[in-house]
């Protein structure tokens, strides 16, 4: 009885509320990294969120240490060095532009995935998400020449990072199987900060004190988008389909460009903003297509379809 309401479908509403929370909350990322860079170096607010992270998260698994094993530890140490990649990269590339940029150019990530799936594993790349492709390439053609440096280091950062993104999410779904996500997240976390910790000692160690404003940045990264977010992902992603999902997640970008505009004052340039909004037409798109033959499918095949069907046909 108790199994069956733990698997039992959540209302959509509700799974597209909760999703659209945990977008807002990495929207806000963007711009409390942006704060709290003031004051932390990118390498040691990278290092330090993820540390307080991994120590929220083994605050949360106690109750589950017993369980972990060799398997959960390898398998979460290969997805937390591709987050590692992600995390490193984002902070670089938020410190170099604006975030309203950096948000649009993260979100390449959903047309980096099928990119890679037809390099490593020869997937067909439809036509629908080719015109994607060409669409992201417009609308990084508009960014580059719309604002006042152009495309630069930080703009390079944010797509690579959008790469990574797309890197994690295939090993994610490549790497894991049933293991406890509480406990590979766990692992993750660790391993980031461990990532963190030897590029931090490897580096000079800059002279920084961190105040107010950067204190307050760094616990609402190591809380809401990093232990919230994953865990809410992990917990009601799976009620959705993957199209809704990306579909959703498509807003993260859009309250970046609104904290950046409304709260640190950035302004984007008509060509910049045509680029975004290129960007966002390559991600949405696709999505939305698929979501048009999800729908489609579910309405030619359903039983009660398929029944009054053969009825005509009596």
């Amino acid at each position: 009885m108790s199994h069956a309401r733990e698997t039992a479908p959540l209302p959509q509403g509700k799974v597209t509320a909760i999703l659209v929370l945990t977008t807002l909350m990495w929207g806000g990322s963007f711009l409390f990294n942006k704060i709290g860079m003031r004051e932390i170096p990118p390498v040691q607010f990278f290092f330090f969120r993820f540390a307080l992270g991994a120590l929220l998260m083994g605050l949360i698994c106690i109750p589950r240490l017993g369980r972990l094993n060799r398997q959960i530890v390898r398998r979460g140490a290969v997805v937390g060095v591709a987050l590692a990649a992600v995390n490193l990269s984002f902070v670089l590339g938020v410190s170099g532009t604006t975030i309203s940029r950096a948000g649009y150019l993260n979100n390449l990530f959903v047309i980096f995935i099928p990119l890679l799936s037809f390099l490593l594993w020869r997937e067909r790349v439809d036509r629908v998400t080719f015109g994607g492709v060409l669409l992201a390439v417009a609308g990084l053609w508009f960014l580059a020449s719309g604002g006042a440096n152009g495309f630069n280091r930080g703009d390079l950062l944010s797509t690579v990072c959008a790469l990574f993104i797309a890197v994690h999410i295939i090993a994610v779904s490549r790497v894991l199987r049933d293991e406890d996500v509480y406990l590979v997240t766990f692992v993750q976390f660790t391993t980031v900060a461990c990532v963190g910790a030897v590029i931090s000692l490897a580096l000079p160690w800059p002279a920084f004190r961190v105040g107010v404003a950067g204190g307050w940045s760094l616990a609402y990264c190591a809380i809401f988008p990093t232990v919230i977010c994953f865990t809410l992902q992990n917990a009601f992603q799976r009620y959705t389909t993957p199209t809704r999902a990306g579909l959703i997640y498509t807003l993260d970008p859009v309250w970046s460009m609104l904290a950046g505009v409304f709260i640190l004052g950035e302004r984007l340039t008509p060509r910049e903003f045509s680029g975004c909004m290129l960007i966002l037409v390559a991600v949405a798109g696709p999505l939305f297509v698929r979501l048009y033959v999800e729908q489609k499918q579910r309405i030619l095949y359903r039983p009660d379809a398929a029944g009054e069907a053969a009825e005509e046909g009596k």
